[in-house]
This record gives C-alpha cells, sequence and structure tokens, in this order.
C-alpha cells in the first residue's frame, strides 16, 4: 500500500536496466501507470526532457496529481512532455493548467487521443504547444 503522507505528485522514478554495464532509463510499461483508486502521473526522462504520462479523464475534481506533478516538473526543467495518449477525458480545467504550465516552461504534449487532439484544435491551444506523434518527437523537436 501506498505511503499516505506521500505527496500525490512526486516523482515515480521509472524502471532502469543494465546492459554490458551500462545503465539506461525506460519508459514504464502501461500497466505500471495506474494504482488502485487513485490518480498516478509516471515520470521519467528522455534527451533532457521531464516525461509525463497522464491517464484517464482530468476535470476540476481529478486533475490535482497532474496539476502537482507539471508544476514540479515545469519549476525543475526547462522543457516537459506529456504524454498524453491514454487521456479518456479533458476538460477546460485541463486546459487551464495546460495554458498555465506553458507560461513557466516549455511544455511540449506527445501522442493525444484524437478526443484531446481535437480539443486543441478548436480551442487553439495547439498553435501554443508543440504536439507530436511520439515522446521522441516531443523531445527532440
Amino acid at each position: 500500500m501506498r505511503d499516505p503522507k506521500a505527496t500525490l505528485g512526486e516523482v515515480i522514478a521509472p524502471r532502469r536496466t543494465v546492459d554490458a554495464g551500462e545503465r539506461s532509463e525506460q519508459p514504464p510499461r502501461q500497466a505500471d501507470l495506474r494504482a488502485p483508486d487513485e490518480a498516478v502521473v509516471v515520470q521519467y526522462e528522455c534527451h533532457g526532457c521531464r516525461v509525463l504520462i497522464a491517464s484517464d479523464s482530468y476535470d476540476m475534481t481529478s486533475i490535482k496529481p497532474l496539476a502537482d506533478a507539471l508544476g514540479i516538473a515545469a519549476r525543475e526543467h526547462p522543457r516537459v512532455v506529456l504524454e498524453a495518449s491514454s487521456i479518456t477525458f479533458a476538460s477546460s480545467t485541463f486546459l487551464n493548467l495546460l495554458v498555465l504550465t506553458r507560461q513557466t516552461t516549455d511544455l511540449r504534449m506527445a501522442a493525444p487521443t484524437p478526443q484531446v487532439q481535437r480539443l486543441l484544435e478548436i480551442t487553439g491551444i495547439d498553435t501554443i504547444l508543440k504536439v507530436r506523434a511520439t515522446v521522441e518527437e516531443a523531445a527532440t523537436c
């Protein structure tokens, strides 16, 4: 069971692999993303960017874990990638979080779902964020 004193936005370390004496960071598997009854934001490094993997739905009642994690990442890293392939719903609260985060760091988005992509296009937020198909592309653009 998770430590109840831990903050919702804490950094979760990626799994590390060792190959011929060299350490490398591997993105977590989809199964590692969720804990029962609480939202989890998984984070790791890719090409000097902090990558956050968000999943599930985001509205005013569920945004806090993602907002906390993005706030910490934005303060500590000049470039942040939000991997959005598992976001099932996003409200105006989510859009507001993207705009506010973009004011403090170079926020990029990777692999948005069709619903999220459409929301970004309708609101024009796709013009202020670098939206790419993969984390690799978003981290290196």
